[in-house]
């Protein structure tokens, strides 16, 4: 199945380089390039692409605002952010309003590949130096954060290693408990949070500072 995308900043050399850098890549189309938000609103009209590579950094509007009217209208739409931002408070508002994923521009071909299957799978997608600030970032904080979630340690600790995207066995591994004990603990934390899966799991704690 090829997979449909789109993207949208508003320096061509960006949407030029993207474009030649999966040129060769047979399982992936690219099916619209956008300058800016308006392009993108009105062409989304009429082409619905699987994932948008979104720029925060437009002209008219920017896309963390961006993101959100479009995921309101089209829900079954992925976006990727994919700029040169790496301040965390710009993650955090685009992950709020339920982007998928988060690239730094340098990213290369093999990543930007993993990423779009990342997102297409149901998962959420952060670049690792992105992914390790966020959490370097929230490390020394206490666990209730004013807003009613209390995690116990062994629960911020699964928490912590979800975000580090390891599987239930990893987890296992790394914190030395059973892999039925990792999943009552991710029970729990989904029970805490309100949250459905891993991916608002992370979403949730990421709004909520938890990480």
């Amino acid at each position: 199945m090829i997979t449909k995308l789109a993207i949208t900043d508003d320096h061509v050399m960006v949407l030029k380089g993207i474009e030649s850098l999966l040129e060769n890549t047979s399982e992936i189309e690219v099916v619209a390039t956008y300058c800016n938000a308006q392009e993108t609103i009105d062409g989304l009209e009429t082409n619905i692409p699987d994932v948008l590579l979104l720029d925060i950094n437009l002209p008219d509007i920017n896309g963390i605002d961006l993101s959100k009217q479009l995921l309101k209208k089209y829900p079954e739409l992925k976006i990727i952010a994919l700029t040169n931002f790496d301040d965390i408070s710009f993650v955090k508002r685009m992950l709020k309003n339920g982007v998928h994923g988060y690239l730094l521009k340098n990213t290369d071909k093999v990543e930007l590949i993993t990423a779009l299957k990342t997102v297409l799978s149901g998962e959420l997608y952060i670049q690792k130096k992105i992914n390790d600030r966020l959490i370097n970032q929230k490390s020394a904080k206490p666990f209730n954060n004013g807003l009613n979630i209390k995690l116990t340690r062994r629960e911020h600790d699964v928490l912590i290693a979800i975000s580090e995207e390891l599987t239930t066995q990893q987890i296992s591994e790394k914190l030395f408990i059973s892999p039925k004990t990792v999943e009552t603990h991710r029970m729990n934390i989904m029970s805490k949070l309100g949250a459905k899966n891993s991916v608002g799991i992370i979403k949730i704690a990421i709004e909520r500072e938890l990480i």
